[in-house]
C-alpha cells in the first residue's frame, strides 16, 4: 500500500470524524448513530498506521494489492452497515402501518359513537 494512499487515508477519515462529531452538536444527531462513523474512521486510520494486517490478509486472500484490499474491507463494512439500517427502516415502517391502523380504528370507534349520540 503506497505511502500516498495511507496519508489520504488518514487525511479523509481525520476529516470524516471532525465532521461527525461536528454534526452531533449541531444537528444534535443521536450519539448511537453517530458512534459507528467515528470507530469506522478510527478503524480506518489504523489500517493506514498499521498496514501489515491488510497485506496478510490480502496475502492470505489472494489479492494481488493491500489497496484492494483496503477497498474490500471498507466495501464489506458499508454493506453489513447498510444492511443494517435497512433492517431498521423496515421495523420502523412496520410500527407506523401499525400506529395508523390503530389510530384510524380508534377514529373510526369516535365517529360511531358520535353518530349514535346525535341519533
Amino acid at each position: 500500500m503506497s505511502i500516498y494512499l495511507r496519508i489520504i487515508l488518514v487525511v479523509i477519515s481525520m476529516l470524516s470524524m471532525m465532521n461527525v462529531m461536528k454534526r452531533v452538536r449541531r444537528f444534535k444527531l443521536q450519539i448511537e448513530n453517530s458512534i459507528f462513523w467515528i470507530i469506522f474512521s478510527l478503524l480506518l486510520i489504523l489500517v493506514a498506521v498499521f498496514p501489515d494486517p491488510m497485506f496478510w490478509l490480502a496475502d492470505l486472500l489472494g489479492i494481488q494489492s493491500p489497496a484492494n484490499m483496503v477497498f474490500l474491507f471498507v466495501i464489506f463494512i458499508l454493506l453489513i452497515k447498510t444492511f443494517n439500517l435497512t433492517l431498521e427502516i423496515s421495523q420502523l415502517q412496520y410500527k407506523i402501518q401499525k400506529l395508523v391502523q390503530k389510530i384510524a380504528l380508534d377514529e373510526n370507534k369516535k365517529n360511531k359513537e358520535a353518530d349514535k349520540e346525535e341519533k
